[in-house]
């Protein structure tokens, strides 16, 4: 296996990084690419990159992005006063799976968040993919909590700004 190449995701990738988004079994459903909601992505990019809480990761070989990950640090009041590491959006090309990618990913994703300090890396993924159940167990998370979700938006259409 060629070497990966781990980077910040640049604007100029979004289309290859919308692509690995849409080309997914939840993705397909949750997902629409298309001239109307590009600027409501672009939007999102910008402010990703924006934030120095999150990052944008791409995983790269032979100079085409075969996975993506976005990793947020989330400060909190509990464990006295930690920071924690939130793993979303994580993809990895389907031609590309079962070949140690997303777990060099991962590693590469958990190491950023030891360098930063964090206290603990938590993900979420779709009960409808008990692939990954296995894949996150496998690389030592725990299913210690379940998770709750209100969907309130269709789609991301400005920043939101925090009251004075």
């Amino acid at each position: 296996m060629d070497a990966l190449l781990f980077n910040e995701a640049k604007i100029s990738e979004l289309g290859d990084i919308l692509a690995l988004l849409f080309d997914d079994k939840a993705g397909r459903k949750r997902e629409r690419i298309d001239e109307s909601t590009l600027p409501s992505y672009r939007l999102a990019f910008e402010a990703i990159g924006k934030d120095p809480n999150a990052h944008l990761i791409t995983v790269k070989q032979n100079d085409i992005i075969i996975g993506i990950a976005q990793l947020n640090f989330i400060a909190n009041l509990t464990y006295q006063g930690g920071v924690r590491a939130q793993i979303e959006g994580v993809r990895v090309h389907k031609d590309c799976r079962s070949q140690g990618i997303g777990k060099q990913l991962f590693e590469y994703l958990i190491e950023i968040a030891k360098q930063r300090g964090c206290h603990l890396v938590q993900l979420t993924t779709d009960k409808s993919r008990p692939e990954a159940y296995r894949f996150y167990q496998q690389l030592g998370f725990v299913n210690s909590h379940d998770g709750f979700k209100l969907h309130l938006v269709s789609k991301i259409t400005q920043p939101v700004k925090k009251k004075s």
